[in-house]
């Protein structure tokens, strides 16, 4: 198999060292570049096309936001995680609406930043999910009236068999659990996913989970 191309962004060079250091010594990981902006990360994930970028939110110049905006533009893109320091930060509701795979604390302790940058790479799950769904909460308490009946018609459009598969996805599980609930094997969990994703023209896992709790399937 081979390694994971990761590619760093962070306007703090001891935290880039830090991550760098973590990832090449879990082993599994090849760190293809760093970048110390936004724009910069930008540059650098269409030249060195990497697996997965990990980019902090607040820069100078470009900041991580954008950066995720940009990166997603680009023709076949990376997965996106974004690094944050806090548990709950405004920007991160955007980073969610742009297509973020997910977050990660900085104080991550290092064998799960690995785990969680293989996870958000394979597409199987979102990172630091009791953080990830803190900020989904959150995020759909601000936005629940408006959007409610909006989510409500996006469902209406699934089968009973891919609501339940929403509903799954909104609690963060793994692929692994999916499979143990629905009594299916794991590839046809990510089949189930995968057509989830197109049917909702959906970006990643992270949006879809958003979606259920918008929708309400995680209630009662």
């Amino acid at each position: 198999m081979s390694a994971i191309r990761v590619l760093l962004v962070d306007d703090e060079e001891l935290v880039r060292f830090g991550l760098r250091t973590v990832l090449e010594s879990v082993g599994g990981f090849e760190v293809v570049g760093e970048a110390g902006d936004g724009a910069a990360g930008v540059a650098a994930a269409r030249e060195l096309r990497p697996d997965v970028v990990l980019t902090d939110i607040r820069m100078p110049g470009m900041d991580g936001l954008a950066a995720t905006r940009a990166i997603l533009a680009l023709p076949d893109p990376p997965q996106v995680a974004v690094l944050t320091t806090f548990h709950v930060d405004e920007y991160v509701y955007a980073a969610l609406a742009a297509g973020a795979a997910g977050f990660l604390l900085k104080d991550t302790p290092p064998r799960e930043i690995a785990s969680a940058v293989r996870a958000v790479a394979d597409g199987t799950a979102t990172l630091s999910p009791a953080v990830t769904a803190t900020l989904i909460d959150s995020y759909v308490d601000r936005r629940a009236a408006p959007r409610r009946a909006a989510a409500l018609q996006r469902v209406a459009t699934l089968s009973d068999r891919e609501q339940e598969v929403l509903r799954l996805l909104g609690t963060g599980e793994s692929n692994a659990d999916l499979a143990r609930r629905l009594i299916v094997s794991e590839a046809t969990v990510k089949t189930y996913v995968s057509r989830l994703l197109t049917k909702l023209d959906l970006t990643n896992r992270t949006q879809a989970a958003i979606l259920a709790h918008e929708a309400g399937l995680l209630e009662g």
